[in-house]
């Protein structure tokens, strides 16, 4: 089974979302877990206080360190990797997403205020990663997005796995354009090599419509896909 462990100020949150449709099917079915650690918990006095202002002065509150630490250090191992999201980690891609699948495990720290004290990412094995390049009010939404793209790809929870197989990212190229009936709608036609019945020209038509849209919309992805794509030749 999968443990997802969540660290947040607001544990009322959860499970929200990740308990409908195939997430909570996927619980029932004991695929994947969740258990939810209320930071406010670990606080010393009588306040339970859990932030306070950053040293040299600016905005806004830190969360600070040694709260979080028994926090964690109470309900994790030494060695257990913490995933903290915020907006200066490194960009999760699929890649990455995949790479945590295959794990047994996966700890998220959700941020607030201004974020967390810089020695708590120094002392815990702790990874920064962002979902994208913008500001939310806190990780409890971001983590909704992260744990949502890793449990999909668990075995037994998508109904059909095989459309895991010709998704976006996928050799870094976006997904092609996808259609269903009515065969004509509002003028539009269904292009017609879909009905063909040619399965070489339907994939080559794929193909081509996908390194299209990579090109034009994430040149980034292109061009990932070009210099891969020039290796193997």
């Amino acid at each position: 089974m999968f443990e997802v462990k969540i660290f947040t100020l607001y544990p009322d949150l959860y499970p929200g979302p990740l308990n409908t449709r195939i997430y909570k099917k996927a619980r029932e079915k004991k695929l994947w877990n969740l258990k939810v650690i209320d930071i406010r918990d670990y606080a010393t006095d009588k306040h339970r206080t859990v932030d306070d202002t950053p040293f040299g002065g600016g905005s806004g509150m830190l969360l600070r360190p040694d709260v979080v630490a028994s926090a964690l250090d109470q309900n994790l191992n030494k060695k257990d990797q913490i995933i903290y999201l915020s907006p200066k980690g490194k960009k999760l891609d699929q890649t990455t997403v995949q790479e945590f699948s295959k794990k047994k495990k996966l700890n998220i720290l959700c941020g607030h205020f201004e974020g967390i004290d810089q020695r708590l990412l120094e002392t815990r094995n702790i990874q920064e990663y962002s979902i994208g390049d913008f500001i939310l009010s806190g990780g409890e939404t971001a983590s909704y997005v992260f744990i949502d793209s890793i449990i999909r790809l668990l075995p037994g929870v998508l109904g059909n796995e095989n459309s895991l197989k010709e998704e976006s990212f996928k050799d870094d190229l976006l997904e092609y354009p996808q259609y269903t009936k009515p065969q004509n709608w509002e003028g539009k036609d269904t292009p017609d090599v879909l009905l063909s019945g040619d399965h070489a020209k339907i994939k080559s038509w794929r193909l081509s419509q996908s390194e299209a849209i990579t090109r034009r919309q994430r040149p980034d992805l292109w061009k990932k896909y070009l210099n891969k794509k020039n290796e193997k030749h």
